[in-house]
């Protein structure tokens, strides 16, 4: 940016992966208990590690926060974050990917509480209120997980 930048200082933007887990016609989400986003519903993801393909960040976080594994992850869409309010401003640009379970018998755990409230499957047209951001502007621009063509 120009002279004219909302942020001032050396930050960067980050790189995020958030998966959409199916199970039917449903999505795993959970309740965010970070600054960002506090008390908003999310899906599984978070920070790419350096070296990290998008997949593998995909099968970690899923696999960090819910305990779950997962197969075949697939890179459907790209978002552009920037959040200005909250204790600090901060700019994501998350890769959002759709991925199966490995084991249908799989129950999610919330292994990060400091985190997330807790995991839940929440019907596709019955979304819990309200959506994290990014989560949102998804829903309400029309995106839908289960039809989506792989972008990658």
């Amino acid at each position: 940016m120009e002279n004219g930048s909302r942020v001032s200082g050396d930050r960067h933007p980050q790189v995020g992966v958030a998966v959409f887990l199916l199970k039917s016609s449903s999505i795993l989400l959970g309740r965010r208990l970070s600054s960002v986003g506090c008390g908003t519903f999310a899906l599984p993801g978070g920070r790419l590690e350096f070296g990290e393909s998008f997949e593998e960040c995909a099968r970690r976080e899923v696999k960090e926060e819910t305990g779950m594994d997962v197969a075949r992850v697939e890179i459907l869409t790209v978002v552009n974050m920037v959040a200005l309010d909250g204790p600090g401003p901060t700019h994501f640009v998350t890769i959002i990917a759709r991925a199966e379970m490995a084991d249908l018998g799989q129950s999610p755990a919330n292994m990060e509480p400091d985190k997330c409230a807790g995991w839940a499957w929440y019907e596709w047209a019955k979304l819990p209120k309200p959506l994290f951001g990014p989560l949102e502007d998804l829903f309400k621009g029309g995106f839908n997980p289960f039809a989506a063509s792989r972008l990658m």
